[in-house]
């Protein structure tokens, strides 16, 4: 009997303690666990007086580097016109832009059997451009020079080309791509000039044109449509004509337009049309062309004088390029039949001012000068 009642009891103090302990046990768990919630939880009453700490940071280079290098493209002839100062991105009044060209012929035989002759050519051009624009305000200075020449065995050096075009221009943009403007062009040559297929060997006194001799002037006013750099048409129904010749040996009746032995200047008043217009056949091939026609209100307005222009340029990179040139022309003042002139050549040229490029998306023609 007292063996059972100490079993009971064993098994009840037994009970007891292990109770105890996973009470305990428990207790301890729930701690630790109630310690880990307030760690990591978020105390709203804090948001009432947030505490906004500085976050120190670090600035890094974000500068892209392409896998290939960009080579940006090849510059171009960036003549300048009213439409392309009213499209260029950067606000300002002064525009500059300078082109500089030199052209190379050269042919070389040695025992060729067709026959031939050495010879070496030179050409330089330049070509500056100086305008101002403010508001609708334009001023635009042109300054454009050619001199070449040409050495063949056994002859002495011809002259190839020579020229000089100084012009001064004013518009005035009354909206939808018109423009009053006016202005003058003197155009005229450095040196003499000889007719070598009647003089193959030819001294001074066989010159047949000299620096202004002739000299030609021309000033008016009138309109102007530019719709696009490409486009551009001027109309000058007031425009007047000056010839000089200033050379007594040339002031001869019949030359130049001149009415009589003697007389070094002539003066016409008339109407003026020039048209421009570039086509770019190719990303590098252009072709510019340019008409220019002449009616003398006071003799014989049917007479009208025509001038033509062309010129294709294919350009291989930024310096160097091909230019063929095309010029025509028809005055009947100083010879009744059509006058040509063509030149091809490899040359170099250099850009100076203003780069469309960065501008504007395509490239521009000569502004509103009448020829």
């Amino acid at each position: 009997m007292m063996k059972r009642i100490f079993l009971v009891l064993f098994s009840v103090v037994s009970v007891h303690i292990f109770s105890q302990d996973e009470k305990t046990n428990r207790e301890i768990l729930d701690s630790i666990n109630h310690q880990r919630w307030k760690a990591v939880s978020l105390n709203l009453d804090s948001l009432a007086k947030p505490a906004i700490e500085d976050v120190p940071t670090k600035f890094q280079d974000t500068i892209f580097l392409p896998p290939t290098i960009q080579l940006p493209e090849p510059s171009q002839e960036l003549p300048i016109t009213p439409f392309s100062l009213n499209h260029f991105k950067e606000s300002k009044k002064w525009y500059f832009h300078g082109q500089n060209n030199v052209v190379f012929n050269q042919a070389s035989f040695s025992n060729w059997y067709s026959g031939g002759i050495n010879n070496i050519g030179v050409l330089g051009k330049i070509n500056y451009n100086l305008s101002y624009r403010n508001k609708k305000h334009f001023l635009e200075n042109i300054l454009e020079l050619k001199y070449g020449w040409i050495a063949s065995e056994g002859q002495a050096s011809r002259k190839t080309e020579d020229y000089i075009n100084l012009a001064l221009n004013y518009g005035y943009d009354v909206g939808k791509n018109f423009y009053i403007s006016s202005g003058f062009k003197f155009v005229s040559q450095f040196a003499p000039g000889f007719n070598y297929t009647e003089t193959p060997e030819p001294s001074y006194y066989d010159r047949i044109s000299n620096f202004l001799a002739p000299g030609y002037l021309n000033a008016g006013v009138g309109l102007s449509y530019n719709p696009n750099e490409n486009f551009q048409v001027i109309f000058r129904p007031v425009n007047g004509k000056f010839t000089f010749v200033m050379d007594p040996m040339l002031q001869k009746a019949g030359k130049y337009g001149l009415e009589r032995d003697g007389q070094s200047f002539r003066q016409e008043l008339g109407a003026m049309m020039n048209v421009i217009y570039r086509w770019k056949i190719y990303k590098d091939i252009i072709l510019d062309n340019q008409v220019n026609l002449f009616s003398n209100y006071v003799e014989h307005a049917e007479r009208v004088d025509i001038a033509y222009k062309g010129a294709l340029t294919l350009r291989f990179n930024k310096f160097i390029s091909t230019l063929v040139t095309l010029d025509l022309s028809y005055d009947h003042d100083q010879i009744r039949a059509l006058q040509r002139k063509q030149t091809l050549g490899i040359g170099f040229s250099y850009n100076l001012g203003v780069k469309h490029e960065a501008e504007i998306k395509k490239k521009a023609i000569k502004p509103y000068v009448a020829p």
